[in-house]
């Protein structure tokens, strides 16, 4: 089924199309607005308490949406304890606590992904969430790292599993077929012990390995809770919200801000196993209940599917119709987990009337900050600090006396306050609040290296505090290009280059020179058809760079390999085009240009 240049041929039949508009759209929420939250009380007076302790308030309400069929909160929770049942007999567990072991689970973007993580939490395990499209000896690592005690598995990734946990001697215990469709109903015995959730161990997830090999970043159910009930806050979810979730459930992103969060105030996750971007399109566009209000992604897939929308939603009725739907329809939009190119914002907003909302996190921290729901979005910055974050932006202290850093500015949700003679001064941010991880498992060293000596988490990226809000610059040992005594960022070189005609894609990394320190080079893909020179694009670049931030170098290459969550390995990158890192070019890369002067 394909999308033509006429509604006859859209993916989504006429009669479809017709559906959405004769259906007069109910009354939106007001983009921005708030709704009152479903305030039922926990079965657990702990208010660290996991999400599935609030699951019965919310009863027959629809909590998620899949390929199966529609599950409601009691479904979810009902076969969660049975399978957590199921895990306590498998480990001899009698007193029905697992005492923080590990429970690593792999599963599809469905139902079966909340029941094994809740079964995990209600059987008092430590979650470790796989993913699917990681190889084997990525999953052996994951498993053998965390020492999981206990592997479930959907049970279409039985086989993938088998010889993994065969030459681990690790138990697989499969999803009974149960848990996709049929209703659940209240087990004959057994019951979730009430306990004191706050300083458990509540998940473990691995770090992307964009800077090296994966951690475990261990979380409690306290951290966890603050990070759901900040954003339910900021971003005002209610029970009413109906969220489209297309992203992989491994990370911060899919996990805490896309399902978390929905399922804590008794919303609603409509969930397709993978992204696809006509299915997308449709489920944004269509008529069918529940209709989507929510929507979150990466910059690749915002690209994606505008992409999709030049290919087929081309007659002016069409766009008229795809826009006037996401503004009536969709109340928030947000973009995360990569920097949001300027470029596919403008245009985004172009199609669909809203302007992305940017927010930065981290696994260690889950959302620290983001920009207002309400009020004005700076384009490149991410706002200001969520509920309960404290944030401050330093530099190493010269004087190598006293405090061991020098702050720049320090601020919460309600203000920041700047040291005088340090306005607009780049530093490296700093994060402290309930939301901090609790540790590197099994790593107490690199624990202790990743907080200042008074207790802050020390991010790893530049950032700075401009026009009331905070802009980050990227990852400090990366995306801080040193070059000539000159300090670049790398994430604003790429915003910059990202609006040149024939640029699709950037990433802009810093070569070693025993010269000038870092040479600018810049890894470009071109739009079909179009040709760029380094000579065109230097002339170009000047028009909008520093004569320092100007590419020294231009690579172009067919593709620059992303992660699924759209972020560049640029250490692999580096090794790719440089394998002895001495800046030796491969065949068909341009010469570095002449010097460039010295910053004084």
């Amino acid at each position: 089924m394909s999308i033509g240049v006429t509604l006859g041929h859209l993916a989504m039949s006429f009669w479809r199309l017709r559906c959405a508009v004769a259906s007069r759209w109910p009354t939106p929420l007001r983009r921005g607005g708030s709704s009152p939250l479903h305030t039922a009380p926990a079965a657990c007076p702990d208010k660290s308490a996991p999400v599935f302790t609030r699951a019965l308030a919310f009863g027959d309400r629809i909590a998620l949406v899949d390929q199966y069929g529609h599950h409601t909160y009691k479904d979810l929770y009902y076969h969660s304890l049975r399978l957590s049942q199921e895990v306590c007999r498998l480990r001899e567990c009698t007193g029905g606590d697992l005492q923080e072991e590990r429970v690593s689970f792999l599963c599809s973007n469905d139902v079966s992904y909340v029941v094994a993580q809740w079964a995990s939490w209600m059987s008092g395990g430590i979650a470790v969430p796989l993913y699917k499209k990681h190889p084997p000896a990525e999953l052996e690592y994951f498993i053998r790292d965390s020492r999981s005690s206990v592997v479930l598995a959907g049970q279409e990734y039985m086989e993938l599993l088998r010889p993994v946990v065969k030459k681990l001697g690790v138990p697989l215990l499969p999803l009974s077929s149960t848990v996709y469709g049929a209703a659940a109903e209240e087990p004959g015995e057994g019951k979730v012990w009430e306990q004191n959730w706050r300083d458990r161990g509540a998940m473990i997830m691995y770090t992307s390995g964009t800077t090296g090999r994966p951690k475990g970043v261990l979380s409690t159910h306290h951290n966890i809770r603050a990070m759901v009930t900040g954003l339910v806050h900021k971003w005002a979810w209610s029970k009413h919200d109906v969220i489209l979730h297309v992203l992989p459930l491994h990370h911060v992103h899919g996990v805490v801000n896309k399902l978390l969060c929905p399922l804590w105030v008794g919303a609603t996750c409509v969930m397709l196993p993978e992204f696809n971007a006509q299915l997308v399109w449709e489920k944004l566009l269509g008529c069918e209940t529940p209709r989507i209000n929510v929507f979150m992604a990466v910059p690749t897939i915002y690209a994606k599917l505008m992409d999709y929308y030049d290919r087929h939603f081309t007659q002016p009725h069409v766009q008229d119709f795809v826009r006037a739907v996401c503004e009536e329809r969709i109340r928030l939009m947000v973009s995360g987990s990569a920097a949001l190119p300027l470029p596919v914002l403008e245009k985004w907003q172009s199609i669909t009337g809203h302007t992305l909302l940017e927010r930065y996190g981290m696994t260690e921290i889950g959302m620290a900050l983001s920009n207002p729901l309400t009020t004005v979005r700076v384009p490149g910055s991410v706002g200001t600090p969520l509920p309960g974050v404290e944030v401050r932006i330093v530099s190493e202290n010269p004087k190598k006396e006293g405090c061991p850093y020098v702050l720049h500015a320090e601020g919460n949700e309600k203000e920041t306050q700047v040291t005088p003679g340090f306005k607009e001064k780049e530093g490296e941010l700093l994060v402290r609040g309930p939301s901090v991880f609790r540790e590197y498992w099994d790593k107490p060293e690199e624990t202790r290296q990743a907080f200042t000596w008074d207790g802050w988490f020390k991010t790893g990226d530049t950032a700075v505090f401009k026009d009331g809000m905070y802009w980050i610059r990227g990852r400090t040992s990366v995306d801080i290009i040193k070059s000539g005594g000159y300090k670049i960022s790398a994430l604003e070189v790429e915003r910059l280059l990202l609006t040149h005609p024939s640029i699709t894609d950037v990433a802009v990394i810093g070569v070693p020179d025993m010269t000038w320190g870092q040479r600018v080079t810049a890894v470009v893909t071109l739009q079909e058809g179009h040709s760029l020179s380094h000579r065109e694009l230097k002339e170009w670049a000047r028009g909008f760079l520093a004569p320092y931030a100007v590419p020294s170098e231009l690579l172009l290459v067919d593709e620059i390999p992303r992660n699924q969550m759209g972020k560049i390995n640029k250490r692999d990158l580096l090794r790719q085009f440089y394998p002895s890192n001495q800046g030796d070019l491969r065949p068909g890369a341009s010469e570095p240009d002449s010097p460039l002067p010295r910053a004084p």
